[in-house]
């Protein structure tokens, strides 16, 4: 076998391996917006565990959702995740106020546990950003079903001020936290 073929197999093999990995295990998602400040803020760029509640096979309707593995998902976690329906375009991160079998009492768009709403149903979580004015969230949409969460934050792994040169606008005392 020609070596020029062995180094093509082996440069394939390891594309393969990379991108399956990004797409089971783990991805770098970028914040854009203030649905986290000050915790997260506009450019960090986070690692999300896909594996920490289960492996999630959603098959767009091809074949059935299920979560392999399965992991409840833990008050106060930080969680990736979509909107049902593709209400609103793109991903969202936000804390895990309630857990199935919890119940909850809205009061001026702040969450009082226990109170009169039942998050018993199986797999629906409450998720709230810290930022108030978050349309993205559960205090606009309800229960957010097990189905939308991609994963748990684990890291900023950098953050870049985009609206800055691409040298100068790394935030240094950001990275790794």
């Amino acid at each position: 076998m020609p070596n020029w073929l062995k180094f093509a197999i082996a440069f394939a093999s390891a594309f393969v391996l990379m991108l399956a990995f990004r797409a089971l295990a783990f991805s770098v998602y970028t914040v854009e917006g203030k649905g986290l400040q000050p915790v997260y803020i506009s450019g960090d760029r986070l690692l999300v565990n896909k594996w920490s509640y289960g492996l999630r096979i959603d098959g767009g309707g091809i074949i059935p959702y299920s979560r392999m593995l399965r992991k409840p998902v833990q008050r106060g976690d930080i969680v990736l995740f979509d909107l049902p329906n593709d209400t609103i375009q793109g991903e969202f991160i936000a804390r895990c106020k309630a857990v199935p079998g919890d119940t909850i009492q809205v009061q001026n768009r702040m969450v009082v546990i226990p109170g009169l709403k039942d998050c018993a149903d199986a797999d629906y979580y409450w998720l709230e950003s810290i930022y108030p004015k978050n349309p993205a969230d559960s205090r606009c949409f309800g229960f957010i079903s097990e189905r939308n969460i991609i994963g748990r934050v684990v890291t900023i792994l950098y953050s870049h001020d985009d609206q800055r040169d691409f040298w100068e606008g790394y935030r240094e005392e950001r990275i790794l936290q």
